[in-house]
């Protein structure tokens, strides 16, 4: 049987099979809670069989701590919230996220299980990409038409998620073509994914991808002049890929457009080219002033965003971001959400849970560190700071990263099959 088919099967058939439902399901809503409900319930009946069973994983260990430390931040943070049955709220349905996790860490115990999740995720992409080429060739998808600007692909016109979702879950795709076909595999793989990450129009997007390849260009070459020569080989894929999409795609080249007002060197044009980012990372700044200590509450930032905005502001006289009064939605960069939300005491806790991450990460030996390079680099792009970011407290994008987070806590201390159980 073909190894991707058998490694599909495999995770089908198989306690992974709840975990996967949540990448599977991310282009429907709320339907990807159906897989973290699972994985509740797998938690459940793991501890009644074996109330032990948590001092015998240091991955999930390992999750716990590092959860605290996320959901901590905003638990203090609601403490005098702006909006405190968002915020409270919120924190409630973080804790969803320490069953997910564990579910994670206790279902792929061993290699053949972590190699098979990863395979199972890389068709998913697979079957993404497929459906965004066919968008961008016809206008149409599973998701629905294509939108005016982006290809929004099975994720629909009204969800532009694609960009980002791809970019930052590629390195599975990419580490299963890897695998399975080698060099030539990666370079293939990483040009079928690049399509629809540039045409789906998100320049944060642009640069988690470009992390991507950077990370697998630096474990490829293993020296700085290798580095340099996969590093060549890839701004040529890059430059022809931009260079097709700018004849041939008109959104693409309305988004190219809008990023080189940048080089005009004004506010207004850095403004125009940043879509308004910049006026949201103006008034972030004066909320956190004000609120030093634990922020405004989680999730309260488009109720607190006309209290420090200016008179004028484009998104609370527009609506356009949620709604006329409320201005924008989050802060769209990772730093200044957790400033602005949960203040320093946040911030500091995040930092905390960096540190134990890097320190674990260092431990575990290459071995370890070979195996759950994918998660690694996954959660490094998602994570990176000098970019811009969807809310990471959001009900989304925060489901997403607890996933990364609980399989980068297995990946790091799974067993090889050969070793003893």
């Amino acid at each position: 049987m073909n190894p991707f088919a058998s490694s599909l099967k495999a995770a089908l058939r198989s306690p992974l099979l709840p975990f996967w439902l949540v990448v599977a399901l991310l282009p429907f809503g709320r339907s990807a809670e159906l897989g973290t409900l699972l994985c509740l319930l797998g938690v459940i009946m793991l501890f009644a069989r074996d109330p032990q069973a948590l001092q015998q994983h240091p991955g999930a260990r390992l999750l716990l701590w590092l959860l605290a430390a996320y959901v901590g931040a905003a638990l203090f943070s609601a403490v005098d919230a702006i909006k405190p049955g968002k915020s409270w709220g919120t924190v409630a349905a973080l804790l969803r996220y320490a069953p997910l996790g564990l579910y994670a860490c206790f279902a792929i115990r061993r290699d053949h299980k972590l190699q098979a999740l990863y395979v199972a995720v890389a068709l998913v992409l697979a079957l993404w990409c497929l459906d965004a080429w066919i968008q961008a060739l016809t206008g149409w998808s599973l998701g629905g038409p294509a939108e005016a600007e982006r290809v929004s692909g099975i994720f629909g016109a009204d969800n532009l998620k694609l960009g980002p979702t791809l970019a930052v879950l590629s390195p599975f795709a990419l580490w299963a073509a890897r695998r399975r076909w080698g060099l030539p595999g990666l370079l293939l793989a990483f040009g079928l994914i690049l399509g629809p990450v540039l045409l789906a129009g998100s320049r944060a997007a642009w640069l988690c991808y470009a992390l991507v390849a950077l990370g697998f260009a630096w474990r490829e070459a293993r020296s700085p002049l290798r580095f340099v020569g996969f590093c060549a080989i890839a701004a040529l894929l890059l430059g022809l890929a931009v260079g097709v999409a700018w004849k041939t795609s008109p959104r693409f080249h309305e988004r190219i457009d809008r990023t080189l007002l940048v080089l005009h060197g004004t506010d207004k044009s850095m403004d125009a080219a940043l879509s308004g980012r910049l006026d949201i990372w103006h008034t972030s700044i004066g909320m956190f002033v004000a609120h030093p200590v634990n922020g405004v509450g989680v999730r309260g930032f488009r109720y607190a965003y006309p209290q420090y905005a200016p008179a004028n502001d484009h998104f609370v006289v527009s609506g356009e971001a949620c709604g006329v009064g409320e201005g924008a939605c989050h802060a769209h960069q990772l730093v200044l959400e957790v400033l602005t939300e949960t203040g320093s005491i946040g911030l500091l806790l995040w930092l905390a849970a960096v540190g134990l991450a890097w320190r674990t990460w260092r431990k575990v030996g290459p071995l370890a560190r070979d195996r759950a390079f994918p998660a690694s680099l996954s959660l490094a792009v998602m994570l990176f700071p000098l970019n811009t970011h969807l809310a990471f407290y959001s009900a989304w994008w925060g489901l997403l990263f607890a996933w990364l987070l609980g399989l980068w806590c297995a990946a790091l201390f799974v067993e090889g099959d050969d070793e003893r159980a």
